[in-house]
């Protein structure tokens, strides 16, 4: 075949022949003609209503982006705000009058409960803690909407807000703020979620066949057996149940009352134009997806940067046994003195260095191997060539940097969706889990040799750090490429199905399932009632000639 050039593209015969000089000064000229045909985004005014917390330091990356493309970005954040700062070179801030109800001390007091009803390991301390989880999480369901009247009812702030003529709402349906506040100004939503309210999204927006599809919090994976696919449909039940219960009746009034009637929670979170998936299919198992799901997994994660002097010397220290890191995210400053004691003596056994970002009181049996930090630079550590593995928690974000990393994990669980990440990611051989109920010094130890000396656990990683990172577009590229996208179409309904507008029985085809029973049934009957006629006839007839 004859060789194909770009030139040949544009109606020249030789460009075929040409030799490669003229083509090196053509080209770049020839490339710059083709990206003017590439739509020019202009800058845009984008409003975020972001959630505290790690969910605010993934909603940061999104913010820093779209500022460095030259976007004018607006945070909303609570009076009482501890992640998401009030001045800012990449943003301008817009305080509301009204606490969120569940800053810092809040979620410090919560999460040393859940921890102590945890450590009791017994089967009535797991329910307990399930109760008390959901009885937090509709506490802090009607504090948020109590601040979402307070502000919706703002008419100063509102008015401000819509004379801004933003062209876009970036917020994160794990609270429901900014869903509703985008809904009442009118603008195109993109949602940054793994997470809403009622559950994991996908549950919210796709098909999702329980057969093997598991549902969140169970540790399932998607080859069930018999016993778990009962659990997984009970499951799935009971929480549909509760959420109809417990947190629709809160927020479908508001919905009701500042967007109009027949508005709901439900149909207002699942008409968003565009969900960006913090995940993907490295981390989650197959399923059923739809077109306005943009996966865009470890979108955070980035090449390491050299560590601070004082800390590279620690590294190097470590010689060839490498070092081991560990922390807990940004919701767990401190265990309880037992479990740090034991996991202190055992590192103290080990003979790497560790470095273990702890904010509790310092444990008597620290090792002279392990340095304790307030803060460290995980990202770069985690990519440190004498890293040999992560004592980490499940959280989303610690988990992404350790396959993008490639280190293998020593699972922590503890609350929320830590246990069941954790689980995935010991199903694809890459992690080994803590029991924190029943951990002791001897359990934890021999948890870490077998993820440090067994080199299937890294050979597992680093292959799914290579499927990782085998991508034709960077997940953070395509994630500002997504939401300049709606941006610049003013939404992107085409992607979005009708399906949220369906009723449940319409949805399920309960009614047309209903209607072909009813009409079959009515053909039998009919066929039925047919045949008993004549056959009636004709016994009549046979009657009637035996009398005769």
């Amino acid at each position: 075949m004859p060789k194909v050039t770009i030139l040949q593209s544009f109606g020249c015969p030789t460009a075929g022949t040409m030799n490669g000089q003229v083509f090196q000064v053509l080209g770049p000229i020839v490339l710059t003609i083709l990206l003017t045909n590439v739509p020019a985004v202009q800058s845009g005014n984008v409003l975020v209503f972001p959630v505290d917390g790690s969910h605010w330091v993934n909603m940061n990356i999104l913010v820093e982006a779209l500022h460095a493309k030259g976007h004018n970005i607006t945070v909303i954040r609570a009076a009482d705000s501890w992640y998401i700062k009030e001045f800012s070179p990449h943003y301008t801030s817009i305080t509301l009058k009204s606490e969120g109800g569940f800053g810092e001390e809040f979620l410090d007091m919560f999460v040393s409960r859940l921890l102590g009803i945890l450590r009791d390991g017994s089967s009535w301390a797991r329910l307990m803690l399930e109760i008390e989880m959901w009885q937090s999480s509709v506490e802090m369901v009607k504090i948020e909407s109590e601040a979402i009247v307070r502000m919706l009812e703002d008419q100063q702030l509102m008015q401000s807000l819509k004379d801004a003529k933003y062209d876009l709402m970036l917020t994160d349906p794990a609270m429901f703020g900014g869903i509703i506040l985008g809904h009442y100004l009118k603008l195109p939503i993109v949602h940054n979620v793994r997470w809403t309210v009622y559950n994991e999204v996908h549950f919210l927006l796709a098909p999702s066949p329980l057969s093997y599809v598991p549902f969140p919090m169970l540790k399932l994976s998607d080859r069930m057996s018999f016993l778990e696919r009962v659990k997984n449909v009970v499951m799935f039940t009971v929480t549909e149940i509760l959420v109809a219960l417990l947190m629709t009746p809160i927020n479908d009034p508001i919905c009701e009352r500042f967007i109009g009637p027949g508005a709901s929670y439900f149909s207002l979170t699942q008409s968003a134009d565009l969900w960006l998936h913090r995940v993907d299919f490295i981390f989650e198992f197959p399923r059923p997806t739809m077109p306005n799901i943009i996966y865009m997994g470890g979108f955070q994660c980035k090449p390491s940067k050299p560590l601070p002097q004082d800390l590279e010397d620690f590294v190097q220290s470590s010689g060839d046994h490498g070092v081991i890191i560990m922390s807990l995210g940004t919701l767990i400053g401190q265990l309880p003195d037992d479990v740090a004691e034991a996991i202190a003596e055992a590192f103290a056994e080990l003979p790497q260095k560790i470095i273990w970002r702890y904010k509790g009181r310092r444990p008597s049996a620290l090792g002279n191997n392990t340095l304790i930090l307030d803060w460290m630079p995980q990202n770069d550590l985690l990519g440190h060539p004498k890293t040999r593995a992560f004592v980490a928690h499940g959280g989303t974000n610690g988990i992404q940097e350790a396959i993008y990393h490639g280190v293998p994990i020593i699972g922590l669980g503890l609350i929320f969706d830590q246990p069941d990440n954790l689980h995935k990611m010991k199903v694809r051989g890459v992690a080994k889990i803590v029991d924190f109920a029943t951990v002791d010094k001897d359990s934890f130890l021999k948890t870490v040799k077998e993820v440090l000396y067994d080199p299937s656990y890294r050979e597992n990683m680093q292959r799914l750090s290579k499927l990782h990172k085998d991508v034709p577009v960077k997940p953070l590229d395509n994630a500002i490429f997504w939401i300049e996208f709606v941006m610049r179409h003013k939404g992107a309904a085409h992607l979005n199905t009708e399906s949220y507008k369906m009723p449940w029985y319409s949805y399920h085809s309960v009614d047309v399932i209903l209607f072909l029973i009813s009409a079959v049934s009515l053909i039998f009957l009919s066929i039925y009632a047919v045949i008993r006629y004549f056959c009636c006839r004709i016994c009549m007839r046979k009657t009637k000639n035996k009398l005769e």
